[in-house]
């Protein structure tokens, strides 16, 4: 036998059991106060909230709400296990095994030693614990194994879970009849209706109408590209060459630019062509996917205009040794 749990036999780490308890049962009840204020306070509020229409922060603040009461019914099975435990110091004084009557309320409290922060008593008590009983004792209730005894409401009561929506609903009807309200409660229970799936079809329309509206605007740009006689993969091609050989390399021949004649039918015949297709297509999305088409568009002609500036300052560059080459 240790000579820890010989001073425990002794009654030395007893009379130290019995204060640690007598400190978490005047601490618990003072918990207990300062969180009666809180909860009146918080209550008082999410009336408030929804006698003005804001239902959307009721329903979130309403769980802080049932989180601090269910902290509260914790702490006072824990004061009830506390005043149990030292009624009978005496008993585990004489026996070196935990004796069963007092397995639940012991293993409750080492349980919700490290999840209750306000109560730094009952970590003292936990350690007291672990010397009379060993880690391997503290360890199974610690971790929930399935030998353990803890009290299955403090499980309950200390899980950080988010509540039920039947157990938000609930506490906002409590809440509206303890202040007298008039409330409908029909908008909120069809939110607490909606399936996971629900919101995950919302978000990907949202995903859906975003990538249309870039579809749009990449389309506008294109065609704008086009229409002003342009073609930017062999203009930004006879750039980079340029730029990488710093020699310039004269045209065999006229070679028509790609897509021209194509923007040249589709601005004489409007109806045909992908402009038309796309103003048909336009008129089916809402006024914010038509102002992001506008403001592609825009991009589109500041973009046709630079590559204009760009061919030009080519044509002053190589212009003169072009016609040596064609006269020759």
């Amino acid at each position: 036998m240790s000579l820890l749990n010989q001073l425990f036999n002794r009654g030395l780490l007893g009379a130290k059991c019995k204060t640690c308890l007598n400190l978490a049962i005047s601490r618990i009840k003072l918990v207990q106060n300062k969180r009666d204020v809180q909860l009146k306070q918080m209550r008082k509020e999410i009336a408030q909230f929804l006698q003005t229409g804001s239902e959307a922060i009721a329903r979130i603040r309403v769980e802080h709400v049932i989180r601090d009461q269910n902290i509260w019914a914790a702490y006072e099975i824990l004061a009830l296990f506390c005043e149990f435990v030292l009624a009978r110091v005496p008993i585990l004084e004489s026996q070196k095994e935990c004796p069963s009557e007092l397995q639940e309320a012991i293993a409750s409290i080492i349980f919700a030693a490290p999840r209750c922060s306000d109560l730094p008593e009952l970590l003292q008590i936990k350690n007291l614990f672990t010397t009379k009983y060993g880690k391997e004792f503290v360890s199974a209730a610690s971790e929930l194994r399935p030998d353990t005894s803890v009290n299955r409401e403090i499980i309950e009561k200390l899980s950080v879970k988010a509540p039920s929506p039947e157990t938000r609903l609930k506490v906002l009807k409590e809440i509206v009849e303890e202040y007298n309200l008039d409330w409908d409660s029909s908008l909120t229970e069809a939110e607490f209706s909606k399936k996971h799936e629900d919101l995950l079809e919302g978000s990907n329309q949202i995903l859906d109408e975003a990538a249309d509206s870039q579809m749009i605007a990449r389309q506008c740009s294109v065609n704008s590209t086009l229409s002003n006689g342009a073609n930017p993969i062999i203009t930004s091609k006879r750039n980079n060459e340029a730029q990488q050989l710093q020699i310039p390399t004269p045209p065999k021949g006229d070679m028509p630019l790609i897509g021209h004649d194509r923007a040249e039918r589709s601005i004489k015949n409007p109806s045909e062509g992908p402009i038309s297709n796309i103003k048909t297509e336009t008129r089916s999305h809402s006024p914010d996917i038509l102002e992001v088409a506008r403001v592609a568009i825009a991009s589109a002609e500041r973009a046709s205009a630079t590559a204009r500036a760009a061919a030009e300052l080519v044509n002053v560059k190589f212009g003169p040794w072009m016609q040596e080459g064609k006269s020759s």
